[in-house]
This record gives structure tokens, C-alpha cells and sequence, in this order.
């Protein structure tokens, strides 16, 4: 197709996520639909487990290696708040034998300090007046993104930033325990990103998220869940850049941010063991 380069071709056609709806929700989620019936396994997640730019993202590859049914829960730049309120999701997850949730960032969440969009989490909408007061000098009406807000913080004053990230680690771990409490299924907790829980990603930036969660946020955690699986991305899986990731020319750079095909692989191998036990069985 014209106007299009990928590094995998599919048939010359960008790639189809067949986007879907489940009950009520508004969200739109990677396709094919699935029934919701009988055993299967539900992934929550972000912009990986979606698969954005990935022809086989790791729920489908750890349904082609189980057998099992995987459901595609995960929504592009997700904070915990999208999946907490919407209760189609919520219900969906309760009725799976187990619900894979990736670790998500802690910056793309409503907090003490500043609001986010509802579904588009990654949306800054709102400073509060407490963080008005913190950040007299900033303009918060410039800001779009909590990204680009967070890194303009930080550039301001590294030590009214502290105030910040501790908030939003404290929120994290508070709302992670209520979206537990909700879900109804046993949960496996995975951390998929291009560093290791106990490297702290201290920037906000795609490449490096989940960012400001720290392998102690996690622990306060693993009361509550089944598992926590460490998929981590390898040096030689990060190597591999954007080889067999599916992106049209005006996409490169969104796709060099993102954790290719291998590590998707690396973190459905981890997890087939667990949902091959826990469903297939």
C-alpha cells in the first residue's frame, strides 16, 4: 500500500486490530471478540498487552501454545482508573478462571495533584489547587499530557517534584489494591518493560514505564495476588528494535518506543507454565 512501510508485511495492508467492544464498556479493544463463556483467561493491561504495532501480541501467543481462550482486555496508554470504572471489565475479568494484569505507570491515574481523562488515561485534564500552589510559576493550560506536564515539573524544581512522585506512588498502590479487590478472579501480576522492577524508572517516558513504580510498591501487592511474574525484556529481545513490528512511516518513532515481538514472546513464555496450570488444567 502507498504511504505505508512495516517491517513484516501483511498481505501490503497496515495491521488489523479488529477492534471490539465487550458488554456495555466504551472501550474498544483488540479483536477478534471473544465469547465470554467457559474457561478462559483475561489480560488487563496497557499499550503492550493491547499489542500496538505487534502482529502477535503475548495473550494470543500464550493462547496459540495453551489452548487456552485468551481475552484482550489491554487498552493503549491505560492507568488503573480506566479499568476500575468501567464495570463491564470488571465483570468480564470475574468471570475468567485468571486475569493477567500488567503493572501499569503511576502517572496516568487522577491524584491528589492533577486529573486525568476517564478513559484516556495519558490525558492530563486538571491541576488541582494544591498543586497550583506547589507550581505558582507553571501555566497548567499548555499541558495535554501528563507526560509532558511531569517532565516540565520536574525541570522546574527537582525537590517540589519529590511531592509529586510520592503521590503518585502512594495513589498507585492504593488504587492497585482497590482495582484487586474488584476484579474476582485470581490475579497474576506482570511486569513487562525494558527494565527490572528494582530499577526505578524515574521519567515518565513510554519507553521506560511502568514509571515511578518501584519493586516495594509491587511487594505491598503480593498479598493480594496469586503470582507476580518478572518478564523483564532481555538485552538481545531490546536489540531487536522495531524488526517485525507492523507501522506506517508516520509511526516510527511511537514504534521505537515499544518492546518488540521478542520480548512479547520472552512474556508469553513466562506466563504459559502458569495459565496452562491454572486454566488448561
Amino acid at each position: 500500500m502507498v504511504g505505508f512501510m512495516a517491517y513484516e508485511k501483511l498481505g501490503d495492508v497496515p495491521l488489523n486490530y479488529m477492534p471490539c467492544r465487550y458488554g456495555a464498556s466504551k472501550l474498544r479493544f483488540r479483536g477478534p471478540r471473544r465469547r465470554l463463556s467457559g474457561r478462559y483467561a483475561a489480560f488487563l493491561g496497557g499499550t503492550e498487552t493491547y499489542g500496538k504495532f505487534i502482529a502477535h501480541p503475548f495473550p494470543a501467543l500464550v493462547e496459540a501454545r495453551t489452548g487456552v481462550k485468551c481475552v484482550n482486555l489491554g487498552w493503549s496508554n491505560a492507568g488503573i482508573d480506566v479499568f476500575l470504572h468501567d464495570p463491564d471489565i470488571l465483570a468480564a475479568a470475574a468471570r475468567a478462571q485468571v486475569t493477567v494484569l500488567q503493572v501499569l505507570p503511576a502517572q496516568n491515574m487522577s491524584n491528589r495533584f492533577y486529573s486525568v481523562h476517564p478513559r484516556r488515561n495519558d490525558r492530563f485534564v486538571e491541576a488541582s489547587p494544591v498543586l497550583r500552589s506547589v507550581y505558582r510559576e507553571v501555566d497548567f493550560t499548555e499541558f495535554h499530557f501528563t507526560r509532558h506536564m511531569l517532565h516540565r515539573l520536574r525541570a522546574v524544581s527537582e525537590e517540589r517534584f519529590a511531592l509529586v512522585r510520592e503521590e503518585l506512588q502512594t495513589a498507585w498502590v492504593a488504587r492497585m489494591k482497590l482495582l484487586l479487590h474488584h476484579l474476582g478472579s485470581p490475579v497474576v501480576l506482570l511486569w513487562l518493560s525494558s527494565h527490572g522492577p528494582g530499577e526505578v524508572a524515574d521519567q515518565p517516558s513510554v519507553s521506560s514505564d511502568p514509571a515511578f513504580v518501584t519493586a516495594g510498591m509491587l511487594e505491598a501487592l503480593r498479598p493480594q495476588v496469586l503470582q507476580i511474574i518478572d518478564a523483564t525484556a532481555r538485552p538481545e529481545a531490546l536489540a531487536c528494535g522495531t524488526d517485525r513490528m507492523v507501522f506506517s512511516q508516520f509511526e516510527v518513532a511511537a514504534a521505537s518506543e515499544l518492546l518488540g515481538p521478542a520480548a512479547h514472546e520472552d512474556a508469553a513464555e513466562a506466563l504459559v507454565p502458569v495459565i496452562g496450570e491454572l486454566v488448561g488444567g
